[in-house]
């Protein structure tokens, strides 16, 4: 399993425009934080339930907290930290944080688009 980085708002504007062509997730994670670590080991876990060709990104908070900042001005959901959210078609479908963070309540979101 490969994380993909996500280090720039630059990089987040692309990602948002490649989501018209497939969706893509992020999962916002806090390094200081052990219900982050534990939320980032769940996903890892349940990572073979998603398709092979999906993008799943990793934001490391504490470096690029700006394009945490950027997620919430431009798709417009509120900060948290963990939190995993699906971008499909420029717009945030789903997003979950802390505990409630399920890689399964992506996979019937993943088989509409």
């Amino acid at each position: 399993m490969n994380w993909k980085n996500l280090e720039s708002v630059e990089q987040l504007e692309a990602l948002i425009q490649g989501s018209y062509q497939k969706p893509i997730a992020i999962f916002k994670h806090s390094t200081r934080c052990s219900i982050s670590s534990m939320a980032m080991s769940r996903v890892e876990r349940n990572w073979e339930l998603l398709p092979a060709d999906f993008d799943l990104y990793y934001l490391d908070l504490l470096t690029h907290r700006p394009v945490s900042n950027a997620i919430e001005a431009q798709l417009g959901i509120e900060h948290q930290s963990p939190q995993l959210l699906l971008i499909d078609n420029g717009k945030c479908t789903y997003y979950a944080s802390h505990t409630e963070i399920s890689v399964a309540e992506l996979l019937p979101l993943l088989k509409a688009s």
